[in-house]
């Protein structure tokens, strides 16, 4: 048992709760490392589907220095992007990806969305890209609505027939990348954007859900005790055969939300 780390399981979700936002980080990478080499060692190689936002800095900061990954063997994907953003503009989810995952590192390959390109082209690319082989890990966060991805309550759909749509981004999605200091005000966020869907997010064989903050409270809380549903998106990982939540002390909002056969200190 990790040392100061509050852990337990809620049906299928593996989940962990650490003291500091670092500490989570860290555990994220170490459990999202151990992975990916048990599919390289496995198979070669490692198809991995990554988030853009920052409950993912600490995470990736960890994840980019672990020295026993082969980034040569992984293939990384995109997990959303905006619509309708200006060419130069800095907030791209690309940007992000490109600054915090592979500019440090030597990944094989990664493929992008382009939230400017032909929607049709785009997707059938990009499906095609997905379609290759399975993908083996995802990793992702959870929204202040619940959402992953760009799947927010009133889009989500556990059996989508998509890999990836166009969507029209909730009100609360919206204010966030505000609340996340990504924008100025909820006027300069795109009002649409691409995602891969649901079911592609959970076709992985693992998924490793990093969330900190205080912000991510009430989310956590229905991830762990809500019914499973489109009303929280994210309450969709209790289902998954091999899913690890982590969290910081703030996001998951202290021993008020404690509720399981397994939760120990």
């Amino acid at each position: 048992m990790r040392e100061n780390i509050l852990s337990g399981k809620k049906e299928k979700l593996h989940y962990y709760v650490c003291p500091t936002r670092d500490k989570m980080g860290k555990l994220s990478a170490e459990i999202a490392a151990k992975k990916i080499n048990e599919n390289i060692n496995r198979k070669g190689n490692a198809r991995i589907i990554f988030a853009s936002a920052p409950s993912q800095n600490e995470f990736l900061h960890y994840l980019t220095k672990d020295k026993s990954i082969d980034w040569s063997r992984v293939v990384g994907f995109h997990m959303d992007e905006y619509i309708g953003l200006p060419k130069e503009s800095n907030q791209w989810f690309r940007i992000y990806l490109e600054e915090n995952l592979i500019n440090k590192t030597d990944i094989k390959k990664f493929h992008f969305m382009d939230g400017m390109e032909d929607w049709k082209t785009m997707k059938e690319k990009y499906e095609g890209l997905l379609n290759e082989a399975p993908i083996d890990i995802v990793c992702l966060g959870i929204g202040e609505n619940g959402h992953i991805a760009f799947n927010d309550p009133p889009v989500a759909d556990f059996n989508d027939p998509e890999l990836i749509k166009k969507v029209e981004l909730d009100i609360y999605s919206r204010q966030q990348q505000v609340n996340d200091g990504c924008f100025g005000d909820l006027s300069q966020v795109p009002t649409h954007a691409l995602t891969l869907t649901i079911p592609a997010l959970t076709s992985a064989s693992t998924l490793v859900c990093t969330v900190p903050g205080p912000t991510k409270k009430s989310a956590v809380y229905k991830v762990l005790n809500d019914t499973i549903s489109t009303a929280c998106p994210a309450t969709v990982l209790r289902k998954h055969e091999d899913a690890y939540l982590i969290l910081d002390k703030d996001a998951y909002g202290g021993n008020k939300y404690v509720h399981n056969d397994n939760s120990r200190d």
